[in-house]
C-alpha cells in the first residue's frame, strides 16, 4: 500500500477517534473502508443516472431472435 496524508480539523479527528475506537479499528482501515463506500456510491448513482436516460426496453427482454448458436 502507498501511504496517503491527509490533514483533519480537530473537531473532525474527535470524531474519527470516537467512530473508529468501538469497533477497535485502526483509524487508517476506518478511512480506506469510507473511501471505498464512498466509490461504490458514485458508482451505483452513474448506473442509476445512465439507466434513467436509457432504460433497457421491454421489448427485447424475451426476443431470442438475435440469438448465436451455442457451439461447444
Amino acid at each position: 500500500m502507498k501511504p496517503l496524508l491527509i490533514r483533519l480539523d480537530e473537531h473532525t479527528l474527535t470524531a474519527l477517534n470516537r467512530i473508529a475506537a468501538p469497533g477497535k479499528r485502526m483509524r487508517c482501515e476506518f478511512v480506506r473502508q469510507a473511501i471505498r463506500k464512498a466509490m461504490r456510491q458514485t458508482e451505483y448513482r452513474a448506473m442509476r443516472e445512465a439507466y434513467r436516460k436509457q432504460p433497457d426496453s421491454i421489448s427485447h427482454v424475451d426476443d431470442w431472435s438475435m440469438a448465436e448458436r451455442y457451439e461447444p
